[in-house]
């Protein structure tokens, strides 16, 4: 997984933010003035930072501008046309406008990393492995054959374990974005995923929500 720098001055957001990584899996480094990203960012090797533009120090599209080359998010409350442009002009990949859903930026984090390819390529658990590159799947080392649309359910819900998943979230990840089927057809894929993969402990049913892949025994 990859190691994050989350530059943000409101400790309540950038706890929440490094805590919601740290469940999928990422190592965070967490900096709350431009310094001391600066600083973080020569220390740690850095796969992608997560900045907001207005510290107590100087302001994120400097930093962005200053460490150009690592992959970054902007998470700020500045939505106008203008601010995100310059965002984009400074070297952003990506740029969010608070208030935000902690399920839409992990999975703008994991766009990124994968366009940048920083994400992982492998996932192992228990007897399973899945191949992010390959789009393979493997159980106990032998091959187990997906449709498409199964293993990409399977890949949404793997790389955001542990983050509970909305069928409407599910539908518009895993499926084309104009898809407006019903929600069952998510129940439906979901239970051919855990019966061919044996899947039940990990793939848990949230009430009345969606469902959730657990990491954690």
């Amino acid at each position: 997984m990859a190691r994050i720098l989350i530059l943000e001055d409101e400790r309540a957001i950038n706890d929440l933010v490094a805590l919601n990584l740290s469940m999928v899996g990422h190592t965070t480094v967490q900096a709350f003035t431009g310094a001391e990203a600066l600083k973080a960012a020569a220390i740690h090797p850095i796969d992608l930072m997560i900045i907001d533009v207005m510290l107590p120090d100087t302001d994120g599209f400097t930093v962005c501008e200053k460490l150009k080359g690592t992959p970054a998010i902007f998470l700020t409350a500045l939505g106008e046309t203008a601010d995100k442009v310059k965002g984009f002009e400074r070297g952003a990949d990506d740029y969010i406008v608070k208030p935000f859903e902690m399920t839409e930026l992990l999975l703008r984090v994991e766009a990124v990393l994968r366009r940048t390819h920083k994400s992982e390529q492998h996932y192992r658990i228990d007897d399973l492995d899945i191949d992010f590159e390959a789009k393979t799947v493997t159980k106990g080392g032998v091959p187990v054959d997906l449709t498409m649309q199964e293993y990409t359910l399977l890949e949404t819900l793997v790389k955001n374990r542990n983050i509970a998943l909305s069928r409407q979230k599910l539908m518009r990840e895993a499926w084309d974005i104009s898809f407006m089927g019903e929600t069952r057809t998510v129940d439906v894929h979901v239970q051919r995923i855990r019966k061919k993969l044996g899947l039940d402990d990990r793939i848990k049913t949230v009430y009345k929500l969606g469902y959730r892949f657990e990491e954690t025994p």
